[in-house]
């Protein structure tokens, strides 16, 4: 797990051709605007979130936020105990996301 400031998080995004980006935040939030490509799994739902981390490729490259950073950070190191290599935690989150947001 790394933890990426939003500078390093999109300039990385923007050259990974293996990158799969990631909203661990709730159906309510993610309603409210997401980064574009964004697939939602709901840290909160513990059991589900670790059925589906599970099911997500290992070899790729996982780009995870949430609201402000320490969710995705808590999703990243599951990410990891669950075999991924890579997932790389969005520091300061969504609220600090100057990118474009979809509704």
């Amino acid at each position: 797990m790394a933890d990426l400031t939003q500078e390093q998080w999109r300039e990385q995004l923007e050259k990974d051709d293996n990158a799969v980006i990631i909203d661990v935040r709730t159906d309510a939030e993610f309603e409210e605007g997401y980064i574009p490509g964004a697939a939602q799994i709901d840290i909160y739902n513990g059991a589900e979130f670790l059925e589906r981390a599970k099911e997500l490729d290992p070899e790729k490259n996982y780009y995870v936020y949430c609201r402000s950073g320490g969710r995705s950070g808590q999703a990243c190191m599951l990410l990891n105990s669950v075999g991924v290599k890579n997932a790389y935690n969005l520091k300061g989150g969504i609220m600090e996301w100057e990118g474009e947001l979809n509704h």
